[in-house]
């Protein structure tokens, strides 16, 4: 529930549409943040386009048999990598530094939405998922990937790339409001990219995985995601991966976001 403070002076009633505009507000302090530190935006970037690189040249060829081969299989899986990277990293931390630097005290004593400051970041990192997203296609077509779906299945596969990336998010986010230091939400961004990122069917089909790696792959909702994208990017049979995505993608939201709004309130 969106809970507003107490008006200003002059003000004569509710503004309509007061916590978008909040939002969006504090989404270009957050922007004019990043021009500043550009590191976690470079870091959602660089971190794929290295495992881009070295799994294309190293796996290539005993995976797939050509380097071209495999770029069609693994670049998918990149795609989804840099947008959910780059939402595990960037949004907890700068909402725990303004915690504990105390800009959020200054936010509370405004007449605005509580829940701006958690959204701005947020819609902040839409903005950055769409340059790391287009970054990494631009790789990608340089390396020799081909989009072999239609134009529109390519723009549905960065559609749920990103989607995925900002529910993800909310979790860093509610991991952000409840620790004490930004250290501690990075530290569980690395902790989480691993099993969330690696154990997936990035590098190769969950089906040749060992037993016991499949078994977590098959229910790792970023397997769902990169399946999903995959098949819009490479024109072939979808099945039920977007239906999937799109379950996983609402449960993330509907589970942490309001988690992560009442725990900021409590923060007073």
């Amino acid at each position: 529930m969106t809970t507003i403070l107490p008006q200003a002076p002059g003000e004569t009633g509710p503004r309509p549409f007061a916590t978008l505009r909040h939002s969006a507000v504090l989404a270009r302090r957050s922007l004019v943040k990043t021009t500043r530190n550009p590191g976690p935006v470079m870091n959602g970037i660089v971190t794929p386009a290295l495992f881009m690189v070295l799994f294309l040249y190293l796996f290539g060829r005993p995976v797939a048999g050509t380097t071209a081969d495999y770029l069609q299989y693994l670049f998918p899986g990149i795609l989804v990598m840099g947008a959910g990277l780059a939402g595990m990293i960037s949004t907890g931390s700068a909402i725990n530094l303004d915690l504990k630097n105390g800009v959020t005290d200054r936010f509370r004593s405004l007449p605005i939405s509580r829940t701006a400051p958690l959204l701005g970041s947020v819609m902040a990192d839409i903005l950055r998922y769409l340059i790391a997203v287009a970054v990494l296609f631009g790789i990608g077509a340089a390396l020799g990937f081909r989009i072999r779906g239609g134009f529109l299945d390519a723009l549905g596969a960065a559609g749920l790339a990103i989607l995925f990336g900002f529910c993800l998010s909310w979790v860093t986010v509610f991991i952000g409001v409840l620790v004490k230091s930004a250290e501690a939400v990075l530290s569980f961004s690395f902790i989480a990219f691993l099993p969330l990122q690696l154990g997936s069917s990035l590098a190769a089909p969950s089906d040749t995985l060992p037993g016991w790696l499949r078994a977590w792959a098959d229910v790792n909702p970023v397997t769902h995601v990169m399946d999903a994208c995959r098949a819009l990017l490479n024109g072939t049979p979808v099945t039920n991966s977007v239906g999937l995505t799109l379950l996983w993608s609402a449960g993330l939201f509907l589970v942490f976001c309001p988690l992560a709004v009442r725990a900021f309130g409590r923060q007073e």
